[in-house]
């Protein structure tokens, strides 16, 4: 396939990649963009922990050439469009059964929401991985009703278990929806093609697009066989 070389990607929505993933979408774009991690702060006293690591940091050359540019921050309070537009998703039955089913059976996915290899925290309780893993993957939680408004009201520690299991999964739908408003956002001011190696990100992110009439773009790596697989707008039901 002959590169695109007139073309740049936002990788998304990790602000890290796989050696293989980057040297397939370098091998098509002139530029890759890389956010920062991403810390989301719920309330004043709470939210997600950062870490200071950027794909630049193994590959300086590749940051001073242009190849890779980083640097776009995506922490702190969501501010009122972005709340708006997570909640779309969070609202939205066919992007929460995508969630759902991808919870459930990619590894992957799951990983980077839950560390299940331990015992959660789970409010005040202290739950085995794979028990707590059951309770998250409930069927109800599919269509039980979340907003950011509602993932707020329960980010406290002295909740009873029942909401402490609403809010571990909430937040992990916030998280979600957040990157991927971050995707859109840069994808749109910087006039860059969404990336990712994820499947289930670029089946949620595909979604979104169709529903809220975006044409951006999208593509897909398979960083197993190193190919990627581009889709337009046509491409997602």
């Amino acid at each position: 396939m002959k590169p695109t070389l007139s073309l740049n990607a936002l990788f998304h929505p990790f602000h890290l990649c796989a050696p293989r993933t980057l040297e397939t979408l370098l091998a098509h774009y002139h530029s890759i963009h890389f956010r920062d991690y991403m810390a989301l702060r719920l309330t004043p006293l709470m939210g997600t922990m950062a870490y200071q690591d950027r794909m630049g940091d193994d590959h300086p050359i590749l940051v001073t050439s242009g190849r890779l540019v980083q640097g776009y921050d995506v922490s702190g309070r969501l501010d009122p469009a972005a709340v708006k537009a997570v909640d779309r998703d969070l609202d939205d039955p066919r992007w929460r059964a995508l969630f759902h089913e991808a919870l459930r059976s990619d590894r992957r996915f799951q990983r980077g929401l839950f560390d299940l290899t331990h015992s959660m925290r789970i409010g005040q309780a202290l739950v085995p991985g794979p028990a707590a893993w059951l309770r998250l993957l409930e069927p109800h939680r599919a269509e039980s009703r979340c907003t950011v408004a509602l993932v707020q009201s329960l980010a406290g520690p002295t909740l009873a278990l029942d909401e402490a299991y609403a809010f571990e999964y909430g937040l992990a739908l916030l998280k979600t929806a957040s990157a991927q408003v971050y995707t859109i956002r840069l994808s749109q001011e910087h006039e860059l093609i969404p990336v990712t190696d994820s499947h289930t990100h670029f089946a949620l992110l595909g979604h979104t697009l169709a529903r809220e009439g975006l044409d951006l773009g999208s593509d897909y790596v398979d960083r197993t066989a190193g190919q990627r697989t581009p889709h337009d707008l046509g491409s997602y039901g």
